[in-house]
């Protein structure tokens, strides 16, 4: 029996790319076969992204289309996380089904498997503007500020992780919590987990709209802040 990968995927109003991603990323659960998924997980989408996602799943055995009601990209990355934990996967990978990602890059990450516990993106150059790069790095100067940790990319949508280690952090946040990826990169590094990060390609969104605009993120900040100091605090008390 070889290692059990779940790829998991959030998805919202996707149809323009989901055929594409699927495309893409299903040669990589077949090279790896065994028990390994791919699982995208639609967000209440409002568009036809779910009937497009069973409709391609009835020739693709190792894809997994969920469904659930929306709630935003990071409860929805929760969510699977925590399906693919219940389903007894060894590795998760984490993506995006925007087609921003190149799973050509993915093997680099696979063959760092066994040296490290989780293998973050980062993302030195992106193809999504210099706005989204300004808020990353406002993000990270924030992680360093809140928590004292120094990290090249907190929020990348590209890492592999062991299963055990997720499940480690994941009761942490709550089931709505919006920025997971952000917190268990903090996790990570502030309890000096095994860890790396590698250089990833980003590039623009390949169709449709982008549902967080600077607006959005603003609001999301700000209630990150709130968050911060609350996770904050029951680090202190877990150490």
């Amino acid at each position: 029996m070889g290692d059990k990968l779940y790829i998991v995927m959030p998805a919202y109003n996707e149809e323009e790319n989901i055929q594409g991603v699927i495309d893409a990323w299903y040669p990589v659960v077949e090279k790896i076969g065994g028990e390994s998924r791919l699982v995208i997980v639609n967000d209440g989408s409002k568009d036809r992204t779910f009937e497009m996602m069973q409709e391609y799943a009835k020739d693709k055995p190792l894809f997994l289309p969920l469904t659930k009601p929306n709630g935003g990209h990071g409860p929805t990355v929760l969510y699977a996380y925590r399906y693919a934990i219940q389903e007894g996967a060894d590795y998760i990978f984490q993506t995006d089904s925007d087609g921003q990602t190149n799973p050509d890059e993915f093997q680099a990450f696979w063959d760092l498997r066994n040296e490290y516990d989780a293998i973050i993106g980062n993302r030195t150059v992106r193809g999504d503007g210099k706005s989204r790069k300004f808020v990353e790095n406002v993000v990270c100067f924030l992680l360093r500020l809140y928590f004292g940790v120094k990290v090249k990319d907190a929020n990348a949508p590209f890492r592999l992780m062991k299963s055990e280690l997720v499940g480690k952090y994941i009761d942490r946040m709550w089931e709505d919590y919006n920025l997971p990826n952000i917190m268990f990169t903090t996790y990570f590094s502030y309890y000096k987990e095994k860890i790396t990060f590698k250089e990833i390609t980003f590039k623009p969104r390949q169709a449709g709209t982008n549902s967080i605009n600077i607006k959005r993120i603003i609001k999301i900040g700000w209630k990150a802040l709130g968050d911060f100091r609350k996770l904050k605090k029951g680090m202190k008390e877990n150490s």
